[in-house]
């Protein structure tokens, strides 16, 4: 039987297939989101690049500039083949993953990941983490990017209801995180990192754990 956050899960993928043809309207109508794009000319994105949750592509073409290849991954079909147009590029792949099953096959140099850790639920956060680690090449780095704190919230699981045009509901996780907070969770995980806010946005880059010799 499935438990309550396997449930959650299942809907929040479920609600982001059916939210696919939705998807960029939130980007046509805010233009603090149109100017975070550029935000990627100043991270370090370099080397083999794992985008984890790419949705409809809006960062996968920005990644593909700067970064040597970018394996992009999405649980969700339909937002994929919207990402496949938008992104079209000798240098991207596209996987279809569930992150949080996702065990990757190779490392990388860049793990990138925008307004996705915000959807992992708290008792899967250490394991998250430690799927990141294990993607990372000696020295490679997570970079991600996310809401602020503004409307944080931090309970045992929690969720919240987004609402699709068509007047369908679905419910979701949804885990505003505070950078020192977050700094700290992730220190205890043995990752370092640079956590800061930007206008009303979260931006981390986070180096793990060294491996032991």
């Amino acid at each position: 039987m499935a438990t309550a956050d396997e449930d959650l899960v299942a809907e929040q993928i479920t609600y982001y297939r059916a939210r696919a043809s939705e998807y960029d309207r939130v980007y046509a109508e805010r233009e603090d989101l149109r100017e975070l794009l550029t935000v990627t000319d100043d991270l370090p994105i370099t080397g083999d690049t794992l985008e984890l949750a790419c949705g409809t592509g809006q960062w996968t073409q920005a990644l593909a500039t700067r970064a040597r290849t970018v394996t992009a991954l999405d649980a969700s079909p339909e937002v994929l083949d919207i990402a496949r147009t938008r992104a079209a590029s000798s240098n991207v792949r596209f996987c279809q993953a569930d992150i949080l099953t996702w065990q990757p096959p190779r490392c990388y140099d860049t793990a990138f990941f925008a307004f996705w850790l915000s959807h992992v639920p708290p008792n899967q956060f250490t394991a998250f983490w430690t799927t990141v680690a294990t993607a990372l090449a000696p020295h490679g780095k997570a970079v991600f990017i996310d809401e602020g704190p503004a409307e944080a919230v931090r309970e045992e699981v929690a969720a919240t209801v987004r609402q699709l045009g068509d007047g369908s509901r679905y419910r979701i996780v949804k885990i505003f995180h505070d950078p020192g907070t977050l700094t700290a969770d992730l220190t205890a995980l043995g990752w370092s990192a640079d956590i800061h806010l930007r206008g009303n946005f979260l931006i981390g880059i986070a180096e793990p754990p060294a491996t032991p010799a």
